[in-house]
């Protein structure tokens, strides 16, 4: 046994742990965890780092390195044998979860296949003051283009954003076993139709959310939709833009009355920065011309 590596002795059961590991995409600390619980059981020395485990992991075993390069700054992962690009995209943060145009893809409310991934972590929480709601401040908001992340990095053909959402204790996110894309966190289909109402630009535009919504008729609870709207407690009342987007795809009167009975505080609008409207008097809601 003299010249065989104590990592080589324990290669099988290390690399067995990492096949049935449920994570597919590990950081360095996620493998540094790993080392720290198993060291003893493996036999490996007090000198065998992270960074040497990790070498040795890519040598003899399935391990690969891959690198994002966002341009906030660039992420190093690790995948143990093969992951699909959304299995990739979802590891990049711990807790993080598919979204918007993403989502809608995944519960197949659309035909296109976006070449854009969406993936939402949350802010951690923290106690906001918030103040009165006026309708300047609405008006003023919706006057300017939708603020988007800059977060964002290029990997295989696939343009990769990462988006920082309100604390909200990863609210409607399921998992789901897609039968091609692998096992996902996701947001589920009432949290989908929520997110792409409030962040359209990141959900194809209202063309496509409108879409969706269209498509999302037959299986999605308003009443499951209407509760967790309750619990996101947003700022501005994007009840009404769903419930525009409900008409405007031949939801029941007893669904949209649900959304109506959350009042009608302020106008509001269906999207930012636009410029022709109209005006919805049921929703008391602005929206693009010929929409």
């Amino acid at each position: 046994m003299a010249g065989i590596s104590r990592f080589s002795i324990a290669k099988k059961d290390i690399a067995t742990l990492f096949e049935n590991n449920p994570l597919k995409v590990f950081g360095i600390h996620d493998i540094a965890a790993i080392l720290d619980k198993h060291r003893g059981e493996w036999r490996l020395a007090q000198s065998m780092t992270t960074e040497k485990f990790i070498e040795e992991l890519i040598t003899k075993t399935k391990l690969q390195a891959l690198t994002f390069p966002f341009l906030k700054s660039t992420l190093k992962r690790y995948v143990y044998g093969t992951a699909t690009l959304y299995e990739l995209a979802q590891g990049l943060k711990p807790k993080g979860y598919l979204s918007h145009y993403t989502a809608i893809y995944l519960h197949q409310l659309t035909e296109q296949i976006p070449k854009t991934i969406y993936v939402t972590f949350e802010q951690y929480p923290k106690e906001i003051e918030r103040g009165i709601l006026e309708q300047e401040d609405i008006e003023r908001a919706f006057s300017k283009p939708q603020r988007s992340s800059n977060n964002v990095a290029i990997y295989e053909g696939a343009t990769i954003y990462l988006l920082n959402g309100k604390h909200t204790g990863n609210e409607g996110v399921i998992t789901m076993e897609h039968p091609k894309e692998g096992t996902l966190a996701v947001t589920s289909l009432e949290r989908t139709l929520i997110d792409i109402a409030v962040r359209p630009a990141y959900s194809g535009g209202i063309g496509e959310v409108l879409k969706a919504y269209e498509n999302a008729r037959e299986n999605v609870s308003i009443n499951k939709l209407n509760a967790m709207l309750s619990r996101l407690d947003f700022t501005y009342p994007y009840h009404q833009a769903i419930g525009f987007y409900m008409e405007k795809t031949g939801y029941r009167d007893s669904l949209l009355n649900l959304l109506k009975k959350r009042g009608f505080q302020y106008d509001f609008y269906l999207a930012y920065a636009m410029q022709e409207t109209e005006y919805s008097e049921t929703w008391q809601l602005y929206y693009p011309k010929g929409f």
